[in-house]
């Protein structure tokens, strides 16, 4: 290569690879500090995509556990007053067992009845005032929605019907003569039936929440886990780099410094 002035060719060079030299460092340097192996589109733009792809499946599956548990929760208020309308009619039962027996007198069947009136009375309460978060548990149908951020699945949680006395076809004039206790006890048994039936119902629905929550909460901790195979920095490997991009840089600078200084020869032509 001949001698001039009028361009440093190997200046030149030394500064556009000292140039690379530091963007590369720069670039390791911010994945050390960051964590992320992306911290920008141009560093993987497909992987970016990926990546936050992951992410918002990631939330979605959260919070779906979130919703399922909810659910459950909701259920158990409403299989908590279903088992107290179980202990009435058990009591109602007692009454009713009591009244038909031909020993007892009117107004010991009264009482009775009185007392019977009370439980259908509680029992209209249980049904009207029963609620989770401002929401009424009976007679209303509730669904529990899961997601994993590109498909939808809507866990039914058990639409529970009335359970007042009017539903269940209790009277509270049934039993006050032996035969009328009689003919109420019948009912009375097959309202208990139908309660089990609905205890059942949540029960089963119950465990289904519970199962899409255990699956989502899975889903979540395996999503997160690909998100983080495909942003997270290889710590390994970029101090690895980081190393060879500091040595780079010091010989580039020396580099660069020797270069500028061969220019200094042609003044030693000139002399």
């Amino acid at each position: 290569m001949s001698l001039g002035v009028l361009n440093n060719i190997s200046a030149i060079y030394a500064q556009n690879n000292l140039n690379s030299t530091q963007a590369a460092l720069s670039k390791t340097l911010q994945q050390l500090s960051s964590g992320s192996r992306i911290n920008s589109g141009a560093d993987d733009a497909a992987g970016l995509s990926l990546a936050n792809g992951l992410q918002a499946s990631a939330t979605a599956l959260s919070q779906s556990a979130r919703n399922a548990s909810e659910g459950v929760d909701m259920l158990q208020v409403a299989d908590g007053a279903l088992a107290q309308i179980t202990n009435l009619l058990n009591r109602a039962v007692t009454l009713a067992t009591e009244a038909s027996n031909g020993t007892m007198n009117t107004a010991q069947i009264s009482a009775a009845n009185a007392e019977y009136k009370n439980i259908l009375g509680e029992i209209t309460n249980i049904n009207s005032n029963t609620e989770y978060n401002g929401i009424a548990s009976f007679n209303k149908a509730s669904a529990i929605y899961t997601t994993d951020g590109t498909t939808s699945q809507t866990d039914n949680a058990a639409a529970l019907a009335k359970v007042d006395p009017t539903t269940l076809a209790l009277t509270a004039a049934g039993f006050t003569t032996s035969g009328g206790a009689q003919t109420e006890l019948g009912l009375i048994t097959t309202a208990i039936g139908t309660i089990a039936t609905d205890r059942g119902l949540v029960g089963a629905t119950i465990n289904t929440l519970t199962a899409v929550g255990n699956v989502m909460s899975t889903e979540t901790t395996n999503t997160l886990a690909a998100q983080n195979d495909v942003t997270a920095t290889d710590y390994g490997q970029a101090t690895s780099d980081m190393s060879k991009y500091q040595i780079l840089s010091q010989t580039g600078i020396a580099a660069l410094s020797q270069a500028n200084q061969s220019q200094q020869l042609i003044t030693k032509l000139l002399q």
